[in-house]
């Protein structure tokens, strides 16, 4: 699978440079693209896309493929664990395919009435790719181009170039949760709670509530921070050749479930902010609030990177543009952030999974020898300041000894 925002690799290096995971997650069935998120517990979501042929389109409703390759390409999340160097488990998945309705077909299990189910995906919305992509034909259908998480809610957010929406969905689901429409803290499984920015895209409203277009990097303000838990997000074409910046606020009970109408347009009906002062990007760009309020913003094209406060003036830019040079987005880190000490750790736990196991003694093995890893605290058992060969004897006891 090749089209836009393909990718593939994911590397995961100590600051140091040292490289301590790699892997390429490209198949017959998934071709990660565009973005992943890293996760508080090490773990991370992945974007993929998952290949369906004709006669699987067909036997969920999908009246036309819009490519010769005769395929949809729906969207998959998958959370993985990374173990030793080069393998992973899947800890969690979610498919946008156990979420589909139609009102094509009244044989088939998901026909219903699509306006009445903002929860599901109509599979007859937009085309499922075309025959012109970067890499070729292709049968890209939803082009999911950034994902964000919630560790307070314990929900995801998505983000839909091809259908001008973003998506919020639960993760407190189990996987066999996460492929029906119960279950979780929201009830729901892995249907969308919340959805925005076309509701035509779910039969309700018109040209005028569709305020989303080729929206990029949407993400929730962190708590603590000026705006924090709203939504925030790169809209590319706010208006002709224009780009903005666009601050939202979902509308929630006080149980942190979304206010759903039955029948209008989901809320809100307008960004609660909005930035918008002549830039423009065609592809990718980004938006991040800061702790002091202020905004940093990325203009992809054109390789440039500014900060706004909240009075809409740009207090500092920089311009790395050249030849043929895009920057997707930036985030701003404190000039502190590098010298904070080391993370909390446990002796002997090197690969930070909370058990010790033979994965902590493989890297202490290569530490020692120079393969690959720098020492670090976890991995010097004897506290002597030094990682040697004691340290592996030390962590061979405890394994033998771990219960």
């Amino acid at each position: 699978m090749n089209s836009g925002g393909v990718g593939g690799g994911i590397s995961l290096y100590l600051w140091n440079g040292d490289l301590i995971w790699d892997y390429n997650i490209s198949n017959e069935t998934y071709q990660h693209h565009h973005d992943i998120e890293p996760l508080p517990n090490g773990n991370i979501l992945i974007l993929v896309w998952e290949k369906k042929n004709a006669a699987e389109a067909t036997e969920v409703g999908r009246q036309e493929l819009n490519n010769s390759l005769n395929e949809i390409w729906s969207e998959a999340l998958l959370e993985i664990e990374p173990i030793s160097y080069d393998s992973f488990n899947v800890v969690w998945e979610w498919h946008l395919w156990d979420h589909l309705i139609q009102d094509v077909d009244p044989t088939l299990a998901n026909y219903g009435v699509i306006s009445e189910h903002p929860e599901l995906q109509d599979v007859n919305y937009g085309d499922a790719g075309n025959n012109q992509g970067p890499g070729g034909p292709h049968g890209d259908w939803k082009h999911f181009n950034s994902v964000a998480y919630n560790d307070y809610l314990d929900q995801i957010v998505l983000s839909s170039r091809a259908h001008d929406e973003i998506y919020i969905i639960d993760h407190s689901t189990t996987t066999s949760e996460a492929g029906g429409h119960t279950g979780g803290i929201s009830g729901k499984g892995g249907d969308y709670l919340y959805r925005w920015g076309n509701p035509q895209a779910y039969g309700r409203g018109s040209e005028q509530n569709h305020l989303l277009h080729d929206q990029h990097g949407v993400n929730w303000i962190s708590y603590g921070y000026p705006g924090e838990g709203n939504l925030i997000l790169f809209n590319n074409n706010n208006g002709n050749n224009i780009s903005a910046v666009l601050e939202i606020i979902p509308p929630m009970y006080n149980d942190n479930t979304y206010i759903i109408d039955s029948e209008i347009p989901i809320g809100p009906d307008f960004p609660t902010w909005i930035y918008s002062d002549g830039f423009h990007t065609q592809m990718q760009g980004g938006a991040f609030r800061l702790p002091n309020g202020n905004t940093i913003v990325t203009d992809c094209d054109d390789a440039t990177f500014f900060e706004i406060n909240p009075d809409n003036e740009i207090v500092w830019s920089y311009d790395h543009g050249g030849p043929n040079v895009m920057i997707a987005r930036v985030q701003k880190y404190d000039d502190t952030y590098l010298e904070s000490e080391f993370p909390n750790y446990t002796i002997g736990d090197i690969n930070f999974d909370e058990t010790l196991n033979i994965f902590d003694l493989t890297y202490l093995s290569d530490m020692v020898h120079g393969f690959g890893y720098s020492p670090t605290p976890p991995a010097d058992i004897n506290l002597d300041g030094i990682v040697n060969s004691e340290d592996v004897n030390l962590l061979i006891e405890l394994l033998m000894n771990y219960d």
